[in-house]
């Protein structure tokens, strides 16, 4: 089976599959009474209890579930949500305000999880049962035990609280206004890359001294289990037979561990990163509280606490279909670096 084929049955399935997780979503409103389930169709804030009785009747709601499932999924082909009572707005405006900071964050944090995962699994492999290598391994056991709450908030106080550095927030005050004013142009809405393309250096660098924090936080927690997996496989790459093959030619150490046993290592670490990558576009919820970042999390977060059922609903199928997308392009990369993948 050649690539394109490949990635043709995949897309066919990844439409089953979001199918499937539409059903999910849908069963799990169908659980809450008509009442609740109303919440995605107003889209003002303050409903009377005559005027409830009158919207259930008209969008029925006391219909067979499947009648009702088709009219669902047909709001949400208009991109109708319901309205937030977190937000006080539109579900689908909410959620554009608050995925920019998170997909931001995302952005920036990622590459550095991959990247530290990758070279201290690396290192600890090549340097097995040397100081170097405990000590690798000390902060992966460290990194992947500490809760997330816990480690936010000792780096807040001593950052902040200590050494009076790196603020919680996503802009300071002053860079605030400067962004909310009529000469700021709003291109993408990521604030560093808006800062760029309006030449204001002094925002960009206040959006990533905000965001150091945070993003040293969630590197410290999830590069922990790509670098024991990196290890791992590296080792057992290792230990191959054509490894030693190339041992006997002659190789030097730099060909055999970067060209021969780190690319075949990277297999498995492509699907933990694509997974991690998902799970921080799902929305960071107790760092983005920690750090008072006004993302997904933080909405997700506000809106458990005051049953903001469309806002919760929307944000669970928005992970799903994240998750979804995103084991698409990790199996599309894994069958172009690994062609046997095709073959399954």
């Amino acid at each position: 089976m050649n690539l394109y084929s490949f990635i043709v049955r995949r897309l066919l399935f990844m439409i089953l599959v979001l199918a499937g997780v539409s059903i999910l979503v849908f069963s799990i409103m169908m659980i809450l009474p008509p009442g609740q389930r109303l919440a995605a169709y107003v889209t003002s804030e303050r409903v009377t209890p005559e005027q409830m009785d009158a919207m259930i009747a008209k969008y029925h709601l006391n219909d067979p579930a499947p009648l009702q499932y088709v009219r669902w999924v047909g709001n949400i082909l208009r991109g109708q949500f319901g309205f937030s009572v977190t937000a006080k707005e539109p579900v689908i405006k909410a959620f554009s305000e608050y995925f920019p900071i998170t997909l931001e964050l995302v952005l920036y944090s990622t590459p550095m999880i991959i990247l530290v995962g990758i070279w201290l699994g690396t290192l600890g492999a090549v340097r097995k049962d040397t100081p170097i290598d405990h000590a690798t391994r000390v902060f992966a056991i460290v990194g992947y035990s500490l809760p997330t709450f816990w480690l936010g908030l000792l780096l807040i106080m001593f950052f902040y609280g200590f050494l009076g550095i790196f603020p919680p927030g996503v802009l300071s005050n002053s860079m605030r206004t400067v962004v909310t004013s009529s000469g700021f142009h709003r291109y993408t809405h990521l604030i560093t890359i808006d800062a760029i393309l309006n030449w204001r250096w002094d925002v960009f660098l206040d959006g990533l001294y905000h965001m150091f924090l945070p993003a040293l936080n969630l590197v410290i927690i999830n590069s922990a289990m790509i670098m024991r997996l990196m290890r791992s496989s590296m080792l057992e790459s290792l230990g191959q037979d054509y490894m030693m093959t190339a041992r006997a030619k002659g190789a030097d150490a730099k060909t055999l561990y970067r060209h021969h046993a780190r690319r075949n290592a990277l297999l498995p670490v492509i699907t933990v990163s694509g997974l991690t990558f998902a799970g921080l576009m799902g929305g960071m919820v107790i760092t983005e509280t920690i750090f008072n970042r006004t993302g997904i999390g933080w909405w997700m977060a506000e809106a458990a606490t005051q049953l903001d059922v469309p806002a919760i609903m929307f944000n669970v199928l928005f992970l799903g279909v994240i998750y979804v997308v995103i084991n698409l392009i990790v199996d599309i990369i894994y069958a172009y670096v690994d062609p046997r993948v095709r073959l399954g």
